[in-house]
């Protein structure tokens, strides 16, 4: 079996980057006798299509810790861990129905404008300055980390050459050429993260079956391991403080989900840069459905090498290659790196190219919003009122090549903290639930006050801290705590107008939220589909 890289996979590799970066560099150009303004470098010009739109909003999503850390996953407790993927399915049908269409509306090139129109400059600014550092140091930190860990493990390169490489490729084509760039490139890099994905898939199923095909290693899968097709866990599996059964499709999740597609920077400004409301929606539904592929390339392979790694006759057939970087229950994040070895040659060029674009695409879609979000909403704001559009868009570069410094400074000392990451990721699940609360209130609740949003994002933190002392799973955790800070910016409203509408607040209507059919049926097929899934995966 070979394991190593070769001519045609360096080469399927380097034409990929290529590609990546002539694209980039093409479309980011300066028309004749047009100079880029904030529009055409912040959003893309407000001109995006919506397959440009559905594609950009997957590779901006799927990055390393979905290839390596959903595959780690499926190896170690199946099926179960795709909630995360299909419920996002359902959010994205949400956000594009009852959100965008305000967002849109209000013309927002960032979130935290939003906050400004409906609260308070100095909500904004606070939130401005959380999702700058969020970003910076959780964000594009672990990405450049899990990145860089990946191609140590399969290309033995330096963890510090990765992190070094990873950036450089990004920013040549994204600092440059801003969204357009970023959502163009997304375009070519999400065929190749599904098409890798679907190889690696194809590869463990088929090697499952002994050379079968796909639909007899489903099969063998199936009857190898049945409790690795369970979607809600009962108390019993050892996973359940992760994934709590009924309170995945009921609890906190949708607290992760809703914040993570609704009010985040880096997802919801592609959906920002459409030519229209109605083509926004419908590069959502294409989202929605690629989201309920998603598990087939990041989950299946990891539950596959389960099999594998179980079956004495695969392994005697896998010989000495399979017993390098085996995974195991402690280590399961080796699973993808370990299945990636066994493609053939060309195949494994592919695979890695897709690799490389889940990494690349996430980490420009990061730096472009970092940098949208300092420029607008900190430098404009505070630093430089009158900015001409030149000053603009080179400060939106200025500011995403610091991030990204600081970064790869970062990224490295992640895998000697780990108990610091876990804490910094801890840290972000804390504050989720009060700044969703606040959003959920301030769009749908006209009596919302900008006094009780900053009193319910503050009070959320000790809530979330009170319940971290608890035993309850952490996903548990997240919901009843946006439950109780909307209880508490409800009474303080209530306190403070005494029962009247806020004057900041969001007018809602019918017609606002009025979809295409097309939007309709399709938001309708993905919702059949979801219950089809849950339905024959269960338990």
């Amino acid at each position: 079996m070979n394991t190593d890289f070769h001519f045609w996979d360096y080469f399927i590799f380097v034409a990929y980057a290529v590609l990546i970066l002539g694209v980039g560099l093409w479309v980011s150009r300066d028309k004749k006798g047009h100079e880029k303004n904030a529009e055409d470098y912040f959003l893309a010009s407000k001109s995006l299509p919506w397959w440009a739109i559905g594609a950009s909003l997957i590779a901006a999503n799927i990055s390393a810790e979905q290839f390596i850390g959903m595959s780690g996953s499926g190896f170690a407790l199946g099926l179960a861990i795709a909630s995360y993927e299909w419920m996002a399915a359902l959010t994205l049908i949400i956000v594009g129905k009852y959100f965008l269409p305000i967002f849109i509306e209000k013309g927002l090139y960032t979130i935290p404008e939003f906050v400004e129109k409906r609260f308070s400059t100095n909500l904004k600014t606070i939130l401005a300055v959380f999702w700058i550092a969020l970003y910076v140091f959780v964000n594009l930190a672990s990405v450049l980390y899990l990145g860089s860990l990946a191609l140590e493990t399969i290309m033995g390169v330096p963890m510090i050459y990765g992190v070094i490489g990873l950036a450089l490729f990004a920013a040549a084509y994204s600092l440059y050429g801003g969204l357009s760039a970023v959502a163009w490139t997304d375009v070519i890099q999400v065929v190749f993260l599904v098409l890798g994905g679907l190889v690696t898939t194809y590869l463990a199923l088929n090697t499952v079956s002994g050379g079968e095909g796909v639909i007899e290693g489903i099969k063998t899968v199936y009857e190898a391991a049945p409790d690795r097709f369970a979607m809600i866990l009962d108390k019993s599996n050892p996973e359940f403080k992760n994934l709590p059964g009924i309170g995945v499709l009921v609890g906190g999740l949708w607290v992760a989900n809703l914040y993570y597609w609704g009010f985040n920077q880096y997802i919801i400004q592609r959906t920002l840069a459409a030519k229209s409301l109605k083509e926004s929606q419908k590069g959502i539904l294409l989202a929605a459905f690629l989201k309920l592929v998603i598990p087939v390339i990041v989950v299946v392979p990891g539950i596959a090498a389960y099999v594998m790694v179980n079956d004495p006759e695969i392994m005697a057939r896998l010989g000495e290659a399979g017993m390098k970087n085996l995974p195991s229950l402690d280590q399961a994040d080796k699973a993808y790196p370990w299945l990636l070895q066994f493609l053939p040659t060309g195949m494994k060029g592919i695979a890695f190219a897709a690799l490389a674009a889940a990494i690349v695409s996430s980490l420009a879609s990061m730096l472009n919003s970092t940098s949208t979000i300092f420029t607008m909403d900190i430098y404009k704001q505070y630093i430089n009122k009158n900015a001409s559009d030149k000053a603009t868009v080179n400060m939106g570069r200025i500011s995403a090549f610091v991030a990204l410094v600081i970064a790869c400074i970062m990224a490295p000392l992640l895998g000697g903290i780990d108990q610091a990451f876990q804490f910094i990721q801890e840290y972000t699940g804390i504050v989720s639930p009060g700044i969703l609360a606040v959003f959920m209130l301030g769009l749908f609740w006209k009596k919302t006050t900008n006094k009780a949003a900053i009193i319910g994002a503050l009070a959320s933190i000790p809530i979330a801290v009170a319940f971290k002392a608890t035993t309850m799973p952490w996903m548990d955790q997240m919901g009843l705590t946006a439950v109780l800070t909307m209880v508490v910016i409800v009474i303080a409203s209530l306190i403070q107008h005494k029962g009247k509408d806020d004057e900041k607040g969001i007018d809602i209507t019918k017609e606002l939220f009025k979809t295409s059919p097309l939007f309709n049926i399709g938001a309708f097929a993905v919702m059949l589909i979801l219950v089809a899934l849950y339905a024959m995966f269960w338990n």
